[in-house]
């Protein structure tokens, strides 16, 4: 069983359809959250060998895959290295 689960949903029209993606990489995880969120994608439970996150780890893993996601935001837009994006607006590690 991989240490982290994410249960995330896709809305079609009729009703949701529920997906997993499982790692026991936490960063892969955080990295799966940014392409969730950048894509609007309902997440719907983080698992931790297969028990729900407590609310404060939930919200700091979705915290961090939104500040991956602005920090890439900011370097598209702008035309700046990740070192210049961290220096400047302070997201990207």
């Amino acid at each position: 069983m991989p240490k982290y689960s994410i249960e995330y949903a896709i809305q079609f029209k009729r009703s949701p359809e529920l997906y997993h993606f499982r790692s026991d990489d936490p960063v892969a995880c955080e990295e799966f959250l940014e392409e969730l969120l950048e894509r609007g994608y309902r997440i719907t439970a983080i698992r931790h060998e297969g028990i729900d996150m407590p609310k404060p780890d939930f919200d700091k893993m979705i915290k961090t895959a939104a500040g991956m996601l602005a920090a890439k935001s900011i370097c598209s837009a702008l035309g700046i290295t990740k070192e210049e994006e961290h220096f400047r607006f302070g997201f990207a590690a």
